[in-house]
């Protein structure tokens, strides 16, 4: 048995202890959005359109994610169309950005052999940039979004007479601690994902200018950065919707 055979069956008894049924959808969760994310790169390998198999594969993604991820129908529902929303904006804000940036492709780091091969796929490596960052931000936004509806539909659910005023008020108190924790998440996975790259830059004496050129540097922040707004947006618009669905009335 190799290590990662061993985590994965440690990973799964220990959902399974902690969380019973609800840790086997979890864990089925993961190991489905792993198999999507292979077939991806296989469709994609083998020249299938890339804007096709975004449009199939980023719901397809955060069905699983989510509905898989709560035993809540309720909660599920809720936050797949609120994360759906957010995804088509965010993606729209990615396109723009990517194109802006140019910093599709292998960096420096690749190797000069491998970047010089880049190009013979015949793969648009702008459309692959856009995918992974649009896949990157998924986790991110599904995962708020699910915080965000479960709190506010808990709340209606002890006091349904609240107002739309009042669920939208508690919705930004909410909000204000998920985004504290989701941001701090996203941050420190980034930073440990990229010691060895900080080590590479320190070591050759990389300077500023150099750091923040570098491409694959600037590919994984703008990621972060993508993957922050998803966050930020996620908070507002859920409270809205569910404010909207299950508020009362204001009494005159």
């Amino acid at each position: 048995m190799t290590t990662l055979s061993a985590l994965l069956v440690f990973l799964l008894v220990l959902m399974l202890a902690v969380g019973g049924v609800s840790g086997l959808r979890s864990f089925m969760s993961v190991v489905i959005n792993t198999c999507l994310i292979i077939l991806v790169a296989l469709l994609i390998s083998w020249g299938v359109n890339i804007c096709l198999t975004a449009i199939i594969f980023i719901p397809l993604k955060l069905l699983t994610i989510i509905y898989l991820g709560t035993h809540n129908q309720k909660v599920a529902k809720s936050a797949f169309t609120c994360a759906l929303l957010v995804t088509v904006i965010i993606s729209a804000v990615i396109i723009i950005f990517q194109w802006l940036a140019q910093a599709a492709g292998l960096g420096d780091q690749s190797g000069e052999e491998v970047v010089g091969l880049s190009l013979l796929p015949g793969l648009s490596y702008p459309q692959i940039g856009i995918l992974v960052a649009i896949f990157s931000t998924l986790g991110a936004i599904a995962e708020a979004s699910v915080a965000m509806s479960a709190g506010l539909l808990s709340l209606h659910q002890h006091q349904p007479d609240l107002s739309m005023q009042q669920l939208l008020t508690s919705g930004a108190s909410m909000g204000k601690d998920i985004l504290g924790t989701a941001i701090n998440t996203i941050l420190f996975g980034f930073f440990g994902s990229f010691l060895p790259l900080f080590i590479w830059y320190q070591r050759l004496n990389y300077s500023l200018d150099q750091i923040f050129n570098d491409k694959l540097f600037v590919i994984n922040g703008l990621i972060i950065i993508y993957s922050l707004i998803g966050v930020v947006m996620v908070v507002p618009l859920t409270s809205w919707l569910l404010a909207k669905q299950l508020g009362q009335p204001e009494k005159e």
